[in-house]
């Protein structure tokens, strides 16, 4: 590592894949922050410390990620891990960023579903629920803002939450609806549709890299038909087999069955990140399926954000919770349960993005120019908007109105407490610029005093 990054105008030495190993293992245990922070990790030691790979590869295979469903973070790392290694480096770096964040979160949510009712733990839900909703709202206000740059995509980010608030239309039709109306946008008007907030090439350096701007792509990067569908065959191979199982093992209404088939589905509409798809989630999870409740999804976004990984791993949490409640392997196998649900959840969430990255990645690097948000993209961006705004709606009315139903909105107490907590920690987020953790933390702590105060 010294070596690497002892002389700045040298090349570093080559990196082995065990050498690789230790760095993709280590970010997938310190990766907090959401994907902001953790591609700004990925900068900071990949192309500013280490220097594996310059600048301008970096915000290259960013773009491309970008464009991507799927968790971006995750599949920038499987991207750089693949360029370095090959397949074996890309699957190494992708499970790396997710495997630490599977195992912690089976085990908060097997202490959330044995120990939830006990006053400690109890509280500092109380205090975590709050400043979820705030961040939500906060993600909600940051990709508006940078992505509603004129009044048509503001139309559509207020058409899309009206269909998924108030028509009640499922996600991916959502999702489709926007794709066409940004097409033929883009051909009508195309001043309205025009890509925003990506990331474009960049003029600094930091010294030579070992993966530099002109360094040729190796022979594992360059497009061939033998590969690609060696890739996608396999791909489809392991899917095939591991939802095969499942419903030999537990038919096709059983609960893993329908999780490997839902999650899937899920992984191909996560435009826009995890806060997009968990409106998505939600409506499979306890609406359709009722794998668990609203107050759990939302008691799950709150530890998703106190964990390393990419958000979307709040899928795990939904697997374990279905697993467990559905009592899929006996009433005295519920951790068992819970642990299979999980992994299902996971395995078939992330699965796909290895394949967008396996068999894309040639043709990304075959370009080597910037690739751009497209019209259709820029649709999808701004109903997305919509989308979790209405999440957070959903979210605050649960936090705020604890006990009210769908006939009786407002019915039951209204926690001001929680109130107080929700705009405290949106101005931390917004107005001061304070960390998720650091916010979630101090919300954590001060629902805990509350609930022993009061």
């Amino acid at each position: 590592m010294s070596d690497a990054t002892a002389d700045e105008h040298t090349q570093p030495r080559p990196v082995s894949l065990w050498e690789a190993f230790g760095y993709w293992l280590k970010l997938g245990f310190v990766s907090f922050g959401g994907p902001a922070g953790q591609i700004s990790m990925m900068h900071t030691e990949l192309v500013e410390r280490r220097r594996w790979i310059s600048e301008h590869r970096f915000l290259h295979a960013l773009n491309y990620t970008m464009v991507l469903p799927g968790p971006e973070a995750q599949q920038l790392a499987t991207y750089i891990g693949w360029l370095m290694h090959g397949t074996l480096g890309g699957i190494m770096a992708g499970v790396l960023f997710v495997l630490p964040s599977l195992a912690i979160l089976i085990a908060l949510t097997w202490v959330y579903l044995a120990f939830g009712d006990v006053p400690a733990v109890a509280g500092v839900l109380y205090g975590i629920k709050p400043a979820v909703t705030a961040i939500v709202v906060f993600a909600a206000y940051r990709i508006g803002s940078r992505a509603l740059r004129n009044g048509v995509l503001w139309g559509l980010a207020a058409a899309a939450f009206v269909a998924i608030f108030a028509l009640h239309v499922p996600f991916p039709y959502i999702v489709v609806a926007a794709g066409i109306i940004g097409y033929f946008g883009g051909r009508i008007a195309p001043n309205k549709f025009k890509a925003g907030g990506g990331h474009g090439a960049s003029d600094k350096t930091f010294g030579p890299a070992l993966i530099d701007d002109d360094t040729p792509a190796p022979s594992w990067a360059r497009f061939n038909w033998r590969s690609t569908i060696g890739h996608v065959s396999v791909g489809l191979a392991i899917w095939i087999l591991l939802e095969g199982f499942l419903y030999l093992r537990f038919g096709w209404h059983g609960p893993l069955t329908q999780m490997g088939w839902f999650f899937t589905k899920a992984a191909l509409v996560t435009f826009g990140g995890a806060y997009a798809v968990l409106p998505y989630v939600y409506q499979g999870g306890v609406d359709q399926h009722g794998w668990l409740t609203g107050t759990q999804m939302i008691d799950g976004l709150a530890l998703g954000e106190t964990t390393p990984g990419p958000l979307i791993m709040v899928v795990a949490f939904v697997g374990f919770v279905g697993g467990w409640t559905k009592e899929i392997l006996g009433p005295d196998s519920l951790v068992l349960a819970g642990v299979a649900g999980a992994t299902v959840a996971t395995i078939f969430t992330f699965l796909p993005s290895f394949l967008f990255i396996l068999v894309g990645g040639p043709a990304v690097e075959a370009t080597r120019d910037d690739v751009k948000f497209t019209a259709p993209l820029t649709g999808i961006t701004a109903a997305v908007v919509g989308v979790i705004l209405n999440l957070a709606v959903f979210f605050a009315w649960h936090v705020l109105w604890p006990d009210a139903t769908e006939s009786a909105p407002f019915t039951g107490r209204f926690e001001w407490f929680s109130l107080l907590i929700t705009v405290a920690a949106f101005v931390a987020l917004w107005r001061y610029k304070v960390g998720i953790i650091p916010v979630i933390a101090a919300c954590a702590v001060a629902g805990l005093i509350y609930s022993f105060v009061f």
